[in-house]
């Protein structure tokens, strides 16, 4: 896993349209989700703004707000009944009021252009990357290791190169 730093910082150009959509997002979090999934949302649409050219230059900011939820929530298996929030696709679509059809163009179009898939380590919330495989699996001496089960230098070695998200042993 490479390092991505996250941010809020936005252009100019974009923290009008970023706002109206954040504004969206933290309302649907703060009510149906958590702080986990808005905080991470807004990382995922200030990214989208930082874009050249940005997506969100063009289309609604609920069609926006809805699409980014459903890419953030694809990641982290939010329709899985076992994962605390769950919410299902549906039931998604209904509270933001758009069509399952545009949640899913544009949860395509925002997982396209940011790279996102299933357990994906840079946008997995980060109260589930400690138990996100593909976050701790690296090369090591041509064999992948769980590194959270190496030696302590050589996980300290995988965090000074950006290679996983922090040392194990120092969250536990």
């Amino acid at each position: 896993m490479a390092a991505t730093k996250k941010s809020e910082n936005v252009p100019k150009n974009m923290q009008e349209k970023y706002a109206a959509i954040v504004e969206i997002t933290d309302n649907f979090a703060k009510e149906n989700l958590d702080k986990e999934y808005a905080q991470t949302i807004r990382y995922a649409v200030a990214a989208l703004a930082r874009k050249r050219p940005s997506p969100l230059e063009t289309g609604k900011a609920m069609t926006w707000a809805s699409g980014v939820t459903h890419a953030i929530g694809m990641v982290n298996f939010l329709s899985d009944k076992s994962q605390t929030p769950h919410l299902r696709n549906a039931d998604l679509c209904k509270k933001f009021g758009v069509s399952e059809s545009a949640v899913q163009a544009k949860s395509k179009i925002i997982r396209d252009m940011l790279g996102m898939g299933q357990m994906d380590p840079t946008w997995t919330l980060p109260s589930k990357l400690q138990d996100n495989p593909m976050a701790w699996m690296l090369m090591v001496n041509g064999m992948i290791v769980d590194i959270r089960y190496a030696d302590r230098e050589l996980q300290e070695i995988a965090f000074d190169k950006g290679l996983i998200p922090y040392i194990p042993s120092d969250r536990n």
